[in-house]
């Protein structure tokens, strides 16, 4: 008797532990529908997929975790698009230091620097000299032009083509010059920030300041 009772609590045992341990494991849902209203189940219905929700242990009723709604395309784009710069910016960073190292030690002191720099600005400036020389000439060639031009019309002559073209194709050279000579300040301004950017970086690397 004793024998078979004990069979009979192993079995109760045996087929009521894989339910207890269902019990455990057991999720609850509880999410928001699209009109607001609070909903729980222990599914979660096809519509609800996509929704922010909670999940609760069905035996302790203590939540488990908390799952956020589904992004949108867009909301994947974007996220996407900011994973990308993130990773862009840091290799960005990450290069700006192998830079800033390589500086340092190529350059034993700030003079050195500058004198590096040095060269690259009068390469700019010889430039800008000789840009600024060629559009003087144009300029001259122009009102030389167009002073033939008038004086033939005040003498109630007919200007010829060949001076009317002439003149045309020196207003477009001269304009052409004009914006080299613009590119060119652009790429001398930039320059100078260029070399104070440098030197704000070689002295932080050079005398760091204390903590």
């Amino acid at each position: 008797m004793i024998f078979r009772t004990a069979i009979a609590l192993a079995l109760l045992c045996a087929l009521a532990a894989p339910a207890d341990a269902q019990t455990r494991a057991k999720k609850l849902y509880c999410w928001n529908d699209a009109n607001g209203n609070r909903t729980c189940g222990d599914t979660l219905p096809p519509g609800a997929t996509d929704l922010a929700r909670t999940e609760i242990n069905a035996a302790s009723g203590q939540q488990t975790g908390q799952v956020g709604r589904a992004l949108t395309a867009e909301e994947r784009a974007a996220a996407t698009a900011a994973e990308a710069r993130a990773q862009a910016d840091a290799k960005a960073k990450a290069e700006q230091q192998r830079r800033d190292l390589a500086m340092v030690e190529s350059y034993a002191t700030e003079a050195d620097l500058r004198r590096a720099y040095g060269e690259r600005t009068s390469l700019l400036d010889d430039a800008l000299k000789a840009s600024a020389m060629a559009e003087s000439n144009l300029r001259r060639s122009l009102v030389v032009l167009l002073d033939q031009a008038n004086n033939l019309q005040l003498a109630g002559r007919p200007v010829p083509e060949n001076l009317l073209a002439n003149v045309r194709s020196q207003h477009v050279e001269l304009g052409k010059q004009q914006r080299i000579i613009l590119e060119q300040r652009a790429d001398r301004a930039s320059l100078d920030a260029e070399l104070a950017d440098a030197l704000a970086r070689y002295n932080a690397l050079k005398n760091p300041r204390p903590e």
